[in-house]
């Protein structure tokens, strides 16, 4: 059977591209890759891509001249994670709470990483993990 390598892109569907991208670029410190009305693109770490859509508007076919990407849109609190390293996790919970961001939970995991979860403007749960969460990090 082929392998699958890794993730590539992560999907958020927020209401409001703008406050996305306040809370993604002046909170958590992402880089844009792309800017259009419907959808932003992040870097992560060099080596994944946040892709935030606008709510509602991908639902159609979207055509170019390099070929199609079929309709998808998602509804609710999704969650994902933010591979973090362990000697700057402090200092993502110290950052968050300076910017007004509430911690709601945090977790110790048996392999000895550790997570801080919190929300961001649309709902969606995120979370900071450092290695020892997973057998693979």
């Amino acid at each position: 059977m082929p392998r699958l390598n890794r993730i590539i892109e992560t999907a958020l569907y927020v209401d409001d591209l703008e406050r996305a991208r306040d809370f993604y670029e002046t909170k958590l410190g992402l880089a844009p890759m792309l800017k259009t009305g419907t959808l932003f693109a992040y870097d992560v770490g060099g080596a994944s891509v946040l892709l935030l859509f606008l709510r509602g508007q991908s639902l159609r076919t979207q055509s170019s001249a390099g070929g199609s990407i079929p309709p998808h849109d998602g509804s609710g609190p999704l969650h994902i994670c933010f591979a973090v390293d362990a000697d700057e996790l402090a200092l993502w919970d110290e950052r968050l709470q300076q910017q007004g961001i509430a911690i709601e939970g945090r977790m110790s995991w048996e392999r000895g990483g550790k997570s801080l979860y919190f929300r961001d403007p649309d709902g969606h749960m995120l979370e900071l993990a450092t290695p020892g969460l997973w057998a693979n990090y």
